[in-house]
């Protein structure tokens, strides 16, 4: 394989173990029990690195694909939705914020199996990579500090604030699209 080759797989290859990682993260969640879970911070840190650097090498070197446009939100989704019903479930977030969380990307995946077949394409937008980061943070934040600890549910809020902009941002684009075809 020569490197052109490899450069064109390495961003996918890297949304695809984000994919392969939700197990394993889930498991070590599991696995810490009570208190803070650095096994599964660790994990789900290095799953937010491997969203921000498929991305990038994929701008860098020119080889977005269709796969990646879809595949990398979809693996961000997921991943950040098997954290946020885990850390429900254990009593570490709020039943709130893990609703409105889980209720925004169902209505967005949903919605982009409805819309796609329109020809509207998926174009991430900087309010949702910033929404990303923030609850990729947040999260990581809650799972490697003690249950009680206020300042990471307070950034937890922000990201979910600015997911719920980043919806509505995505919905009214699709809408715009959809009325133009």
């Amino acid at each position: 394989m020569t490197w052109v080759e490899l450069r064109q797989r390495i961003p996918n290859a890297l949304t695809i173990a984000r994919f392969a990682a939700i197990p394993i993260f889930a498991w070590l969640y599991l696995e810490a029990g009570d208190g803070p879970a650095w096994g599964a911070g660790i994990f789900f840190a290095a799953a937010a690195f491997t969203d921000q650097l498929d991305g990038f090498l994929a701008r860098r070197w020119h080889v977005e694909s269709s796969f990646g446009k879809v595949a990398d939100p979809f693996a961000d989704r997921l991943m950040i939705g098997t954290a946020v019903v885990l850390m429900l479930v254990t009593g570490r977030i709020p039943l709130p914020a893990a609703l409105i969380i889980l209720a925004r990307d169902v209505v967005l995946i949903l919605g982009y199996k409805v819309v796609a077949p329109s020809g509207y394409r998926l174009e991430v937008t900087f309010l949702g990579k910033l929404a990303t980061w923030v609850l990729y943070a947040a999260l990581g934040f809650v799972l490697v500090t003690e249950e009680g600890t206020n300042w990471p549910l307070v950034l937890l809020w922000i990201g979910v604030s600015l997911a719920v902009g980043a919806g509505v941002q995505y919905v009214v684009r699709a809408r715009s699209v959809l009325r133009q075809s």
